[in-house]
C-alpha cells in the first residue's frame, strides 16, 4: 500500500459523518476529512500549531498530590 492509499483510506474512514456532523450537514464530507486529517497531523507533527493549546503528556503520579498517611 502506498503512502497515498493509506492517506485516502483514513479520508474515507473519517468521512463518515459523526451524529453530530449528519445533524449540522456536509457540502462534501471527503472534503471535510481531508482537512480535519490534514489538521491532526500538522498538530501531531507541530504540538505549537494550535494556538493557546498545550499538550501535556504526564502520568497521573506525576499530576497529583500525594496524599500523606496520618501520624
Amino acid at each position: 500500500m502506498t503512502h497515498q492509499q493509506s492517506d485516502q483510506d483514513r479520508v474515507e474512514s473519517r468521512a463518515h459523518l459523526l451524529p453530530e456532523e449528519a445533524a449540522a450537514g456536509s457540502d462534501d464530507p471527503q472534503a471535510q476529512a481531508d482537512a480535519i486529517l490534514a489538521d491532526s497531523d500538522r498538530r501531531e507533527a507541530d504540538q505549537n500549531a494550535a494556538p493557546d493549546t498545550v499538550l501535556e503528556r504526564r502520568t497521573s503520579d506525576q499530576t497529583v498530590t500525594p496524599i500523606e498517611p496520618p501520624d
